[in-house]
């Protein structure tokens, strides 16, 4: 299938910052990672490096503006979409008979990052209660106790999907701290369109001075060195981020009313993100630059297993299940559903 050019966008800035603290109350944790601005389960997975999948492209030499590459693979505009199997009806009501079982997905990357441009084009997903994210993290952030936690995150709300949330959560190791410290949008962005009905690009870019967000190649909001939030150690956010990170995206439902929107018991389910693409760039801190380092397509079966792992571990009201991650059609599909038995 054919992927779109995508044209090049003039930056435009717009700070948007606060500061909240917000406490990260871990499950018992499983094997893998997960993404939350309130509470989350956060697991280690096993990491592994890959070599470059494409030939490094240099993009630019002294700001993040990027250039545009042309793209190889799919895209599921038009009739793609209509060919996707999946068998499991939409919920408009509950058998007060059955039992109800749900389950969300992550795509977990395995490859480590120490800064860069992290895309993804992507159609998100929103119901009620639901968490719709592409986000960076340090995999043992979830132990807590003697280990920092670092991640930087997109987020789609259920209950605003018109709207996003940008966030850096970071804690400095230490036992004695039991609250993370936290920076999201407030109010959420806006989007300007449904982010739930097309496919739109989204980037996130860690560089040592600073950390942006962009939706379509227009920047939203940079974070820069000396923006202080909080007491602790972490307080620069952005110099706090020191831990090397890989790159993830999850669908899961929040027990988080004030956050994401009452959960009708799944009603409205199945939904799903979609992701068409994923390009990842190294980052030169003499030129200020960036290279691409590699980009999946999801033309396969099947996820890369040298860049992904399937989440599998539980995540406030869902369990992530590796069946939920499905690559068809050029597309990769992370599913919120359901089982009633």
């Amino acid at each position: 299938m054919k992927k779109i050019i995508l044209p090049l966008v003039t930056v435009a800035f717009i700070a948007a910052c606060s500061t909240s603290e917000n406490e990260m109350n871990a499950i018992a944790p499983q094997t893998g990672a997960a993404s939350s601005s309130s509470e989350a389960t956060v697991a280690p997975v096993d990491q592994s490096s890959s070599d470059a999948v494409i030939a490094p492209v240099d993009l630019s030499s002294s700001s993040a503006i990027v250039a545009p590459v042309e793209q190889s693979s799919s895209s599921v505009a038009g009739s793609a979409a209509s060919q996707f199997t999946y068998a499991v009806p939409t919920l408009t009501e509950l058998d007060p008979n059955k039992a109800y079982t749900f389950y969300g997905a992550e795509l977990t990357g395995l490859d480590q990052f120490k800064y860069g441009r992290f895309e993804a084009r992507m159609k998100m997903a929103a119901i009620s209660g639901s968490v719709s994210s592409m986000f960076l993290y340090y995999d043992n952030s979830w132990e807590k106790e003697n280990q920092p936690w670092n991640e930087i995150d997109i987020e789609v709300l259920g209950k605003a999907p018109s709207s996003w949330q940008s966030n850096i959560i970071t804690r400095e190791g230490d036992p004695s701290i039991s609250k993370n410290t936290s920076s999201e949008s407030k109010p959420l962005h806006d989007f300007g369109f449904d982010a739930t009905q097309d496919f739109h690009l989204y980037a996130i870019v860690w560089t040592p001075e600073y950390v942006s967000w962009e939706i379509d190649s227009v920047e939203v909001r940079r974070d820069t060195l000396g923006m202080s939030r909080g007491s602790h150690a972490d307080a620069d956010q952005v110099a706090f981020l020191t831990e090397n990170q890989s790159i993830r995206f999850n669908l899961w439902a929040s027990k988080s009313v004030a956050w994401t929107g009452k959960w009708a018991d799944g009603i409205g389910l199945p939904v799903e993100q979609q992701i068409d693409y994923v390009r990842v760039y190294s980052y030169d801190e003499a030129t200020k630059g960036f290279t691409l380092s590699w980009q999946d397509d999801f033309d396969g079966e099947d996820v890369d297993p040298q860049h992904w792992a399937r989440g599998d571990w539980e995540m406030e009201r869902v369990m992530l299940r590796s069946n939920n991650v499905i690559v068809e059609n050029g597309v990769c599909r992370l599913i919120l559903d359901y089982e009633a038995n």
